[in-house]
């Protein structure tokens, strides 16, 4: 499907939307708008065939005026300078709406990861990581994993930095594996914020998850963990994709085996129990529930209307551009927006990073209870923002996150 909408316009258009909403003016428009700091750097890689090539880097650190930079690090052949910033402006609003005391930032690496060997990714990151050194740190900016990367590369750019600095710093990154440092239920915290959200959302219409037929498009970090906890929660998912293709079976597929599927390295599309489904297909697919989990821009206004879903989750940053989010308020859908419903793994980055601090650990439940407490309240306060004002779940959401994040801007002030 060809990107038409950039995200990054997408991201500035529904900034604008918030800005008219609270009535700001165009110089404290325009502060929102630019990112505080960003850095590119060039990644040169020795392979193992003893070739050089070039890779290019970006961290964008879109707002730090909460707190320290908070993002993830993308490692996708198309990463570009624009997506990055959209991605970090994304993640400023959403730590706002979520409320934890973070900016927004964002890293990535113009490489496909699957055309590179461990060795030839462990020495992109550890160079990635030294060339953005100066501007990172557990009180900087923090790192998580992205598409592309995983606990493994927190691993390593954890050691890079600390190494560098003389002693371990493990809250330089989170979503580590965790005998460095890293949290129970970080994996699959994304995912089961997702399934908080559309409880949530469900719930507002009178509705239980176990009433439910689902659909999953993506199924990577978030959207395999949406799937296994909606399959917990008695929800019928009927449908799953991958970049390849995907599945479907209208009775439900048997989640559990197909994980088991996914886990030996096979594509969604070959699992036994259903019937080939494209990723194309899966948005017009008769399910209640539809969860995009992958990329940004694939609801436009064309997949739009086609959506039969009564209710649409946001697992991936930015699926629905502006043009699919205005068809999906026409036909009467409603639309957890992705700064709320997938803002569970930056809640439990910030558990594993007071963790970090306190070398004190949690346990799985607390850690459960917690996020489970901060996605609900989240969305209450989104909710009842949206009823109050007559407003969209996420222009209200938008709303919130753009007002905190202006007025710790205005409460800080100018310098000089």
């Amino acid at each position: 499907m060809a990107r038409v909408t950039s995200p990054l316009t997408t991201a500035l258009a529904q900034l604008s939307s918030a800005v008219e909403i609270l009535g700001y003016s165009p110089g404290l428009h325009e502060i929102l708008a630019t990112p505080r700091r960003e850095m590119h750097v060039a990644v040169p890689l020795r392979r193992d065939s003893g070739e050089i090539v070039l890779h290019r880097g970006y961290r964008v650190q879109h707002n730090i005026s909460r707190g320290p930079g908070k993002g993830g690090l993308r490692y996708a052949a198309g990463v570009d300078i624009d997506e990055v910033r959209a991605l970090a402006m994304w993640m400023t609003w959403k730590c706002a709406v979520v409320d934890v005391p973070y900016g927004g930032a964002k890293g990535g690496v113009a490489i496909d990861p699957r055309e590179y060997s461990s060795a030839e990714l462990e020495r992109v990151t550890r160079r990635y990581t030294s060339e953005i050194m100066p501007i990172i740190g557990p009180e900087r900016d923090i790192m998580a994993p992205d598409i592309g990367t995983d606990e493994q590369t927190m691993a390593w750019v954890m050691d890079t930095y600390s190494v560098n600095q003389g002693y371990t710093i493990p809250g330089v990154t989170t979503g580590k594996p965790l005998p460095v440092g890293g949290s129970l239920g970080r994996a699959t915290a994304t995912g089961r914020g997702v399934v908080h959200a559309a409880a949530a959302a469900l719930a507002d219409d009178g509705v239980d998850l176990s009433e439910v037929r689902a659909a999953v498009q993506g199924f990577g970090k978030v959207g395999s963990h949406a799937a296994h906890w909606l399959h917990e929660a008695g929800t019928r998912v009927v449908a799953v994709t991958d970049v390849d293709g995907g599945t479907r079976n209208d009775d439900g597929l048997d989640v559990a085996a197909l994980l088991a599927h996914v886990a030996t390295g096979a594509p969604v599309s070959t699992f036994e129990g259903g019937s080939a489904v494209s990723n194309d297909e899966i948005f017009g697919l008769d399910v209640d529930l539809l969860i995009p989990a992958a990329v940004e821009g694939v609801l436009d206004a064309d997949t739009a209307s086609s959506v039969k879903a009564r209710w649409v989750v946001e697992g991936a940053n930015g699926p629905t551009t502006p043009e699919g989010d205005r068809v999906l308020a026409d036909r009467g859908i409603v639309v957890v927006p992705d700064i709320l419903a997938n803002a569970g793994g930056v809640v439990v980055s910030y558990f594993e990073w007071v963790q970090a601090n306190q070398a004190y650990w949690w346990t799985a439940e607390e850690i459960a209870d917690r996020l489970a407490q901060r996605m609900h309240a989240a969305y209450a306060s989104v909710s009842e923002t949206a009823r109050d004002q007559s407003l969209s779940l996420r222009d209200a959401a938008l709303a919130i996150g753009v007002r905190r994040v202006a007025e710790a801007h205005q409460i800080r002030g100018l310098y000089p």
